[in-house]
């Protein structure tokens, strides 16, 4: 994966607040700063510049009846192409059972085998 110029200019706080976010796939503002052991207002100042420099989302919401932010990584981080093999997307999207002796999972598998 590759680092962006904003995640070079980042503070270790801000780099460890990045990799939090990403790591869960999302977590509220509220548990960020618990989670990185730093006072609120310093979480929200690391969510405020990473939402700057457009590395995560931040929505708000409501959480355990109090009024806080998610955040999230933003789409340009994650991994689509792991989901690929060749160009057939894994059938696993989508679908809440996945037969293994169906066509189009064996089909999946091959293409799969084959980029290697």
């Amino acid at each position: 994966m590759s680092v962006s110029e904003a995640e070079v200019d980042l503070s270790a706080d801000e780099q460890r607040g990045l990799e939090l976010i990403k790591e869960t796939g999302g977590i509220h503002q509220s548990d960020f700063w618990k989670e990185l052991d730093i006072s609120s207002r310093k979480g929200s100042r690391i969510a405020e510049k990473l939402v700057e420099a457009e590395l995560i989302n931040r929505e708000q919401t409501v959480y355990n009846g109090h009024n806080t932010y998610y955040l999230e990584p933003t789409a340009k981080d994650l991994e689509f192409r792991l989901l690929m093999a060749g160009d057939l997307l894994s059938p696993f999207i989508g679908e809440e059972e996945v037969n293994p002796q169906s066509d189009s999972f064996s089909q999946w598998l091959m293409n799969l085998a084959y980029e290697e």
